[in-house]
């Protein structure tokens, strides 16, 4: 990742939990969005568009455009407004 040595000593975070998504585990920390940890871990696709297929993401991270969602325990929700947790597990929202 791309951060300064020197200012990421300074951050104090909060405690580390894993979650998986497609399947894969990622490692976040606790009071984060899952859009912040999943871009964090170099996870920008979260969907693909239900007209072309094209891959979609975070866009306002504020929980109005409903680009980032995923699917958490079979409902569909915004991944900006869903904070992490231990064992959580998500999957990407697919079409067609």
């Amino acid at each position: 990742m791309n951060r300064s040595p020197r200012i990421a000593r300074n951050v104090r975070r909060s405690e580390p939990v894993r979650f998986t998504f497609d399947g894969s585990r990622i490692e976040a920390h606790a009071g984060e969005s899952v859009a912040a940890a999943l871009m964090a871990a170099g996870v920008l696709s979260l969907r693909n568009a239900p007209v072309d297929g094209g891959d979609r993401g975070v866009f306002c991270a504020m929980g109005i455009c409903q680009e980032c969602i995923v699917e958490a325990d079979g409902r569909r929700v915004e991944s900006c407004r869903l904070e992490v947790s231990d064992g959580l597990v998500l999957r990407r929202v697919t079409y067609g």
